[in-house]
């Protein structure tokens, strides 16, 4: 069963907002009311807001067997229409949560579709990426086994819904542990702290929440109590990691994962919390470093998607061998430790936690019309990690920058919108024509 603690626990709290909370009994009750009036439908989309409905609905669904596709409150027009063209779900849950006649719901097959998480890709729109309930399962336990993660533990985070790091790990995972999910609806250092200092005992974050934290010293002591600070989306620059030690007195664990694959490693509980490493693999899950290091990770297990929706060609693309390539580069350390050093392409950015394409962003701003040619590339940024460059030939009277992340944050998603825009005479290209970013940057 995937989530057994539906049955077990009734009366301890199962997730908390601001404003709201739900015990296992009444998210178990009002879940399977969800999950009686999904019964039969092909697969869903929820507006994934940060709260307890949204919660309720994939929960109602995961009951019902009936896949969910998370949708970004925030996604543009372009963005959207690709989504729900490409998944076309029988029903968009938004505020009003479906409800039937009660029916007996059997646990699906492990195999069976759980989550359809869309993800930017180098080029080109967001793929489907299938999650099966088999993937969730075994990555939540060998996560539970790596960070001593227990029904006695009270998960406080921030993240958003409609991506596996918040959805999948953040909240399903405290729930298949029977424990509790405490989110703070959106992020804030006050905020986060107020819930360390009370009821939470581990903390997920991307690395821009680190950098704020640590850029609001008077509030340290909070998360000096955290049995465990985890850190995931993006990598953990060393002089944050310390920076967290020394205020705190506790060392951030990271942890390495992808869309596609769940968790695959992370530094244990117990295990040596470095700067710069995101551990040894999880229970269950094979890693390798293909070709002279750095080479690129390449992974298999029960952790792997089924495929990309629709994309056989790109599910075919993405396999060698039964092996999933991630296009991410890593050294191996003597201890068996993973370094990351970057991606196979350059054209993916990350951003705030957030994996971005810079070809959707390129094909975007293309359709400005005072956009004659473009070129998107990442730079390092202290607080987003990377952030998100547009080198702009303009055609005709140059639109301001501002037009410009506001005609991408329409089209597409704001966290997609170019944090600086450079405007150039040309951009630098080779003898076939193609951009050399690399020039760029």
């Amino acid at each position: 069963m995937l989530l057994p603690a539906l049955v077990s626990t009734p009366s301890k709290v199962a997730i908390r907002f601001p404003g709201h909370e739900l015990t296992y009994a009444e998210l178990a009750a009002q879940a399977r009311q969800v999950a009686y009036g999904l019964v039969g439908k092909r697969r869903i989309a929820v507006w994934a807001r940060s709260d307890v409905r949204t919660c309720v609905v994939v929960v109602g669904a995961l009951l019902a067997g009936v896949p969910v596709v998370p949708l970004n409150p925030k996604v543009g027009e372009r963005e959207l229409a690709h989504i729900l063209s490409d998944s076309a779900p029988d029903l968009v849950v938004d505020r009003e949560l479906p409800s039937g006649a009660e029916v007996p719901l059997p646990e699906p097959d492990g195999e069976a579709p759980a989550l359809i998480v869309y993800t930017s890709g180098t080029t080109g729109p967001p793929k489907g990426v299938v999650l099966p309930r088999r993937a969730l399962a075994s990555n939540l336990d060998a996560l539970a086994a790596a960070w001593e993660w227990t029904a006695d533990d009270v998960v406080v985070h921030g993240l958003p819904l409609f991506h596996v790091h918040g959805l999948g790990i953040g909240v399903l995972g405290p729930l298949r542990r029977g424990g509790t999910v405490h989110h703070l609806g959106t992020f804030s250092v006050e905020a986060a702290a107020e819930a360390m200092a009370s009821v939470g005992t581990m903390m997920f974050g991307v690395p821009t929440m680190y950098h704020r934290i640590v850029n609001a010293p008077e509030h340290a002591g909070a998360f000096a109590k955290a049995r465990l600070l985890v850190s995931g989306s993006a990598a953990l620059p060393a002089t944050v990691h310390e920076r967290v030690a020394e205020l705190t007195g506790q060392r951030v664990v990271e942890r390495y994962g992808m869309t596609e694959t769940l968790m695959n490693t992370s530094v244990r509980a117990s295990g040596d919390r470095r700067p710069g490493t995101v551990g040894l693999p999880l229970d269950g899950v094979e890693v390798r470093v293909v070709g002279d290091e750095p080479g690129e990770i390449e992974v298999r297990g029960p952790n792997l998607f089924l495929e990309y929706l629709n994309r056989p060609d790109a599910t075919r693309d993405a396999f060698v061998d039964g092996w999933f390539r991630t296009g991410d580069l890593a050294v191996v350390e003597p201890d068996g430790y993973l370094r990351i050093v970057g991606r196979r392409a350059t054209d993916l950015i990350k951003s705030g936690g957030y994996k971005i394409g810079a070809g959707e962003i390129e094909n975007a701003l293309l359709e400005h019309p005072g956009v004659a040619e473009v070129a998107v590339t990442g730079e390092p940024d202290d607080d987003l990690g990377e952030r998100v460059v547009a080198w702009v030939v303009p055609s005709g009277v140059a639109p301001t920058g501002d037009e410009l992340a506001d005609h991408v944050a329409r089209l597409l998603t704001p966290h997609k919108r170019p944090r600086v825009v450079r405007f150039v005479e040309s951009l630098p290209r080779n003898d076939m024509g193609k951009v050399l970013k690399r020039e760029l940057r």
